[in-house]
């Protein structure tokens, strides 16, 4: 009996310290996850290769299945077209559009998946072609063409304006946009620049017919602003967008 009743204490006392020990790895274990952190494969990493038919299109660098790092894309001879470069699945840095000889064509600023900064664009010579300015994705009045000489162009045409003014027989103030030059590749707005870019969300688009913009202001009867801003988006020689600003007094103070 002496003998069993010390082997069953035994026994116990093994239960207990096992116990013990069981429960003073658990919590080490506990602290060790607490000071470690990691991040899950949540997907493909590599590069991917897209096809069309036996050709290769793109090409995709990819980390835990968000891009990250190069992405390449192709003429179907096979050639360099594009090449942007993806932070945690946002394009950033320089993106690059390449002729086909592989010189480079255009090059875009890019912070956070969104254009910033000045866009360049350059003839088959390496020379300059153009300047474009960007903010936040939105266009900025700074722009530069240059000629394959290297030369500064010069002498784009201005915003004409004629006044129709019904304002005392028909409440009616008319303004008619054109061009100095003629040119009918234009689109008129109607507002300002905002914080230096121009957002077409906070302009009005002004029918165009033929070159010829209308914008026609209604007596109110309601105090308003004595002038009113006009932005001019005219289509270059060179296929670029040139903006030009005109700021148009008006001589009554209730016009819509």
């Amino acid at each position: 009996m002496k003998i069993l009743s010390g082997s069953l204490i035994f026994v116990i006392a093994l239960l207990f310290a096992s116990g013990c020990g069981g429960n003073s790895t658990s919590k080490k274990n506990q602290q060790t996850g607490a000071d470690t952190s990691t991040v899950a494969d949540t997907g493909y990493t590599g590069i991917k290769q897209y096809m069309s038919g036996q050709n290769l299109i793109k090409e995709v660098t990819f980390k835990n299945g968000i891009r990250e790092g190069l992405m390449k894309s192709f003429y179907q001879n096979g050639k360099l077209r594009q090449t942007f470069w993806y932070t945690n699945g946002l394009r950033t840095d320089s993106a690059r559009w390449y002729y086909e000889d592989g010189r480079v064509f255009r090059t875009t600023p890019y912070v956070n998946d969104t254009i910033e900064g000045i866009q360049k664009q350059f003839y088959r010579t390496g020379k300059i072609k153009a300047k474009i300015g960007y903010k936040k994705g939105l266009r900025t009045p700074f722009f530069e063409e240059y000629d394959q000489n290297g030369k500064l162009v010069s002498g784009y045409p201005s915003v004409i304006v004629n006044i129709l003014d019904q304002y005392k027989t028909k409440g009616l103030y008319r303004i008619s946009l054109g061009l100095s030059d003629k040119s009918t590749k234009v689109k008129f707005y109607r507002g300002d620049f905002s914080a230096g870019a121009f957002d077409t969300t906070q302009c009005k688009s002004i029918k165009v017919i033929k070159g010829i913009g209308t914008l026609d202001l209604k007596k109110t009867g309601t105090s308003k602003s004595v002038s009113v801003g006009v932005i001019g988006e005219i289509l270059t020689s060179f296929g670029n967008k040139y903006l030009v600003y005109k700021k148009i007094d008006l001589p009554y103070n209730d016009l819509n």
